[in-house]
């Protein structure tokens, strides 16, 4: 789903502060790599950002994706989430958040929680070392899919 452009412009901003505060150089391949990421909030994997891409830059390889994606990653300006597909999606909502995820469709949905934010840590997780961040997974069937399963199962 795409976004509004003050929310990318927001996070095209962030990308370039972000670069010249590294000492990374913000090419035009990057920042469009960036920009395929930023725009959606459906968490593309990078056989869907190149096929993106390369619609607008023919030259682009998927080494050049796959080497960008992880240094946006080091910098802090995309998460990695590793869903049950064995695809590894990009989230440019570097912000504290959730995500729903289907479990039949693949579709990934961001939201907020404060409830969730505020989980108690176990002891013996506290022993492990110190929680910066608490990611929460909820997997499920999203509505799409339950409608289809209900019409199907009408049929």
């Amino acid at each position: 789903m795409p976004l509004n452009s003050g929310q990318i412009d927001k996070r095209i901003r962030a990308f370039t502060k972000i670069c010249r505060q590294s000492g990374v150089r913000a090419t035009h391949q990057r920042r469009e790599i960036f920009r395929e990421v930023a725009r959606t909030d459906e968490h593309p994997d990078a056989e869907t950002i190149y096929k993106r891409v390369r619609k607008r830059m023919p030259t682009v390889s998927l080494d050049t994706i796959y080497r960008t994606l992880s240094l946006l990653e080091e910098k802090g300006l995309l998460k990695r989430l590793e869903l049950f597909s064995g695809r590894t999606r990009f989230d440019a909502n570097t912000q504290p958040h959730h995500h729903f995820i289907c479990t039949q469709c693949g579709l990934v949905r961001d939201f907020t929680s404060e409830q969730m934010d505020a989980l108690a840590r176990p002891n013996e997780v506290r022993s492990w070392g110190e929680v910066r961040s608490v990611n929460v997974q909820l997997r499920g069937i999203c509505s799409a899919c339950r409608a289809k399963g209900r019409r199907a199962r009408a049929k």
